[in-house]
């Protein structure tokens, strides 16, 4: 019997092409209904999501992102690491924020709000919807925060855009399983490079022969050019979480 769960996860693949039609605010509600019941660190709920619908404010994302056709999606998500929220509960009820301003806290919010992200992209497919998780918002993360008018103590982690599919693109291809999947302990071995060198094969099969966007591409290059790329983007992410009260200690 078919695992209907299952087969959405093992099916999943980013859309970005989407039919002019955007999310009902039922939908919505079904999505971020989905996002509050996900796990979260200690119960302390360390997230919070803006549903953006005001075309400046689209406008201005999309150029932060490099990503005009986010525009043309249903609907559009920023989710936010966020511990303001908890930070005024301490001062309401005056207890010592210091744990709050910590790196394992930014960290418990960065968890939370990643399983919320998930959680949303997960009900979106099993309703027929499609998107893309965004990191691209950290191009500018300052503009981000002004744009949203986001707190102390809280930091724009995600965009998702979603929407009804235009196409369906060909799945792509992960790394083999004995390359992410240890037992015990971490371990590579003795076969990494011969691994390698048949997904890099496989991948490029599958970037070659795809419907749309083809083009000539390995994980290895795709990797290297990653490291490659101008040092000064995102360069000064730590200075505007430490900015926001996050990582103080």
């Amino acid at each position: 019997m078919t695992n209907p769960i299952l087969e959405a996860l093992t099916q999943h693949r980013s859309i970005r092409q989407f039919e002019n039609k955007p999310l009902s605010p039922h939908q919505v509600t079904e999505l971020v209904d989905a996002a509050q019941h996900a796990s979260t660190s200690t119960f302390s709920q360390q997230y919070s999501i803006i549903s953006v619908t005001d075309p400046a404010i689209l406008k201005e994302i999309a150029q932060i992102t490099g990503h005009r056709w986010m525009l043309r999606s249903g609907h559009y998500f920023v989710m936010v690491a966020d511990q303001y929220r908890n930070l005024k509960i301490a001062r309401k009820n005056g207890t010592d924020p210091y744990i709050l301003h910590s790196t394992d806290k930014l960290l418990a919010s960065v968890f939370d709000t990643a399983i919320a992200t998930e959680n949303i992209m997960v009900a979106a497919e099993s309703m027929g919807l499609g998107g893309t998780i965004m990191g691209s918002i950290l191009n500018d993360p300052r503009q981000m925060i002004k744009l949203l008018h986001l707190p102390e103590m809280t930091f724009p982690l995600l965009g998702i855009a979603l929407g009804y599919p235009k196409d369906k693109p060909e799945l792509k291809p992960r790394l083999p399983k004995g390359e992410f999947h240890f037992s015990n302990h971490y371990d590579l071995g003795e076969n990494f490079d011969q691994q390698l060198h048949d997904y890099d094969q496989l991948l490029s099969d599958y970037y070659r022969s795809r419907s749309t966007n083809g083009r000539t591409e390995t994980f290895s290059h795709h990797i290297v050019s990653e490291l490659n790329r101008n040092h000064n983007l995102r360069a000064d992410l730590f200075s505007i979480i430490q900015e926001q009260g996050f990582m103080a200690h």
